[in-house]
């Protein structure tokens, strides 16, 4: 979870904040990909740390090279070190620990999470992976996978005075590559619209993966939505009253 703001003017995200983690009322765990801002945020996990007991699971760069200058703001008892080939248990959920392919970070890795009603992967910022990848889909029956999509623009760069080429997670074809390496049935684009520049439309994403096998059925997020593992579709607002 990021509930952070970028690093505007250099980083300027684009969607709202949906909430202040302190509002949250029950965690069990928070699982970080890599050591970048968005993905290993004290302002954002430290409520669910501090206040509601959960623990925190990271690379181990995520805590010695994490891209935050303050502190990491989560007891030494509920810091986690974790790297690929690992497994652990929350809750109900069985969470395996993955490789990844994120040129950008020091230390990527993937999670793949087991539950009775189905198998979620989130591969943090990765682009495809030839051999992670395919492993992953050999070791399990992945329903839905949630993938970082976006495109080559420019990010104003403060110290330069001018905006910069930035290659930013993958483009169209790359995430439908990665969707079949996973064989994922349901496909999740994500970061599309959080930062300035680099944005992109994920409706596109129905033409370029229509002659793959996978994923069968694209599920584009917004804020406020929720997903079940067992049933395609989006769950509008008004749907988690219930």
């Amino acid at each position: 979870p990021y509930f952070g703001d970028g690093d505007p003017p250099n980083i300027v995200r684009m969607i709202p904040v949906p909430i202040d983690p302190a509002d949250a009322t029950d965690c069990d765990a928070v699982l970080v990909t890599h050591e970048h801002i968005d993905h290993m945020h004290p302002p954002s996990y430290g409520p669910l740390v501090n206040d509601l007991d959960a623990s925190l699971y990271a690379p181990e760069a995520s805590y010695e090279s994490p891209d935050y200058d303050g502190d990491l703001d989560a007891p030494e008892d509920r810091r986690n070190v974790i790297e690929a080939g690992e497994t652990f248990e929350v809750g109900d959920f069985t969470v395996h620990v993955r490789g990844a392919n994120d040129p950008d970070a020091i230390e990527p890795v993937s999670y793949v999470v087991e539950h009775e009603s189905g198998t979620f992967v989130h591969a943090g910022d990765s682009r495809p992976a030839a051999e992670a990848f395919p492993e992953i889909a050999a070791e399990f029956d992945v329903d839905v996978g949630a993938l970082a999509f976006g495109s080559v623009g420019e990010i104003y760069k403060y110290d330069l005075g001018r905006g910069e080429r930035t290659r930013w997670y993958m483009d169209e074809n790359q995430i439908v590559e990665a969707a079949n390496q996973l064989e994922l049935d349901r496909l999740l684009p994500t970061h599309h619209d959080m930062w300035q520049g680099v944005g992109a439309d994920p409706k596109v994403l129905h033409e370029h993966a229509a002659s793959f096998r996978y994923p069968r059925v694209l599920e584009v997020p917004h804020v406020g939505c929720s997903f079940r593992l067992d049933e395609p579709g989006i769950w509008r607002m008004g749907a988690l009253e219930g």
